[in-house]
């Protein structure tokens, strides 16, 4: 999630396979420097663990492709300026869950990996990870790090991983279209059925316009465009252990029956029904569509002459949220550099690599307060974005791929039920995606 493929390919995670792996690894734990000291680097102590060490030392690090820019754009900075140097590998994005698998197998993980923040829990549970908790502490600003990518990678009390890179869901609306349809381009929908209404007026335009579109065949898109709304709403999606659905829920059925009503009525884009995901946002570019939730990377990818606003994701009766996707890191285990690890770790969350390389690229930033800066403010977008963090969830379950990312698992039946049926099935749905988060 932390490229504008990042979203998309949250449908095209393996559910199983290399993950599985990490079962038989558990003796990792013992065998690096799991309690976040000094490694092999020989310096620990109190300045080791608030800025690491920079001493030359060549360190490995892994990221997946779908978030090769941001990584290969902090590595670059980092590189130029310090005495350690950082020696980047980027691993297909479906091959990256086995490759950590195998290395975790064989003792043989890099210094440094990133994942993809909703699998993080399968890695600290692994304990594949150093032990972070007493470093992030010290930091300055620890207490405005994207707290949900803090969540995700805490197990059993402790902190392993701070936030790599940052992709949130948003809601893109073509302001054209909107003064077109007689609605006021600078009042976004507040609620869901603001949305609804919204949606329907730039629909009624015909000519090839239509009101909205959505993945309908990708459960990724789903958790990360219509979870927002119910936890807008008040709501959870799921108990906080990861293993019970919550997702039957009267604020969930409201986000269903409104999504239903715009397959019912001809609001949707043709093809939503169809949408893997592989062309998911694609759609909304091209000037045809009012409002629609999105991935926050795609902003800068769109054509210079579309007059398009960014909105919150609402509830029914209003709130927001948002999905905070993308990348989390941590030091791995195995690592005899661990205070130089740490080291490329907090000069990443600092403000110069956060303002002058992550907000400078458009990206997302990992810290709140710096939400407004130099290169965001130039475009209140990208301010209202970087906001959002404070109010996202990144949801923790151990069986997140199978249940929701795979194509055959039970969460997009319950989408497809529940949209392009009568929603009747919803509550059994719910059953069987709890068993799946329990198998």
């Amino acid at each position: 999630m932390g490229s504008t493929a990042g979203p998309r390919d949250l449908l095209r995670r393996l559910a199983t396979g290399g993950v599985a792996l990490l079962a038989t690894v558990g003796l990792l734990a013992a065998c690096g420097s799991g309690d976040g000291g000094s490694g092999g680097g020989g310096q620990g102590g109190a300045a080791a663990r608030a800025r690491g060490v920079d001493d030359g030392t060549t360190l490995t690090m892994w990221t997946r492709a779908a978030t090769r820019p941001q990584s290969e754009a902090l590595v670059k900075a980092y590189n130029a300026h310090h005495k350690n140097k950082i020696e980047l590998t980027v691993v297909p994005t479906d091959d990256y869950q086995a490759k950590v698998g195998a290395a975790a197998g064989s003792r043989d993980l890099p210094d440094l990996f990133a994942s993809d923040v909703v699998f993080v829990p399968n890695y600290t549970s692994s304990r594949l990870f150093a032990d972070l908790t007493e470093r992030i502490d010290a930091l300055p600003f620890a207490d405005r790090l994207a707290q949900s990518h803090i969540k995700a990678g805490t197990y059993e009390g402790r902190k392993y991983v701070v936030p790599h890179t940052l992709d949130l869901s948003v809601l893109f609306y073509n302001k054209e279209l909107y003064r077109r349809a007689k609605l006021d381009p600078e009042k976004p929908p507040a609620t869901l059925a603001e949305w609804d209404r919204q949606a329907r007026a730039v629909d009624a335009l015909g000519g090839g316009v239509d009101g909205t579109f959505f993945g309908g065949n990708c459960g990724g898109c789903g958790v990360f465009t219509w979870w927002p709304s119910i936890w807008a709403g008040g709501e959870e999606v799921l108990d906080k252990e990861g293993t019970e659905a919550k997702l039957d829920s009267g604020t969930a059925r409201k986000v269903y029956e409104t999504y239903r009503g715009w397959v019912r009525d001809g609001v949707v884009a043709p093809g939503a029904r169809d949408e893997t995901g592989a062309t998911w946002t694609g759609v909304f570019p091209k000037g045809k569509v009012g409002v629609m939730p999105m991935p926050s990377t795609t902003l800068g990818l769109m054509p210079e002459n579309l007059d398009l606003g960014v909105a919150p994701i609402p509830g029914p009766d209003g709130g927001r949220s948002t999905f905070v996707g993308g990348d989390a890191i941590g030091v791995s285990a195995t690592s005899r550099s661990a205070d130089q690890a740490w080291n490329f770790l907090a000069w990443s969350l600092g403000d110069e690599a956060q303002v002058d390389v992550v907000a400078a690229h458009k990206d997302v930033v990992a810290r709140t307060d710096l939400a407004s800066n130099k290169h965001s403010d130039a475009d209140p977008r990208l301010v209202l974005i970087n906001q959002l963090v404070a109010d996202g969830r990144t949801p923790y379950a151990l069986k997140f791929g199978q249940t929701f990312n795979d194509p055959n698992g039970p969460w997009l039946s319950l989408m497809r039920d529940a949209v392009f049926g009568d929603g009747a099935s919803v509550a059994k749905d719910n059953k069987a995606i709890t068993a799946s988060l329990r198998d």
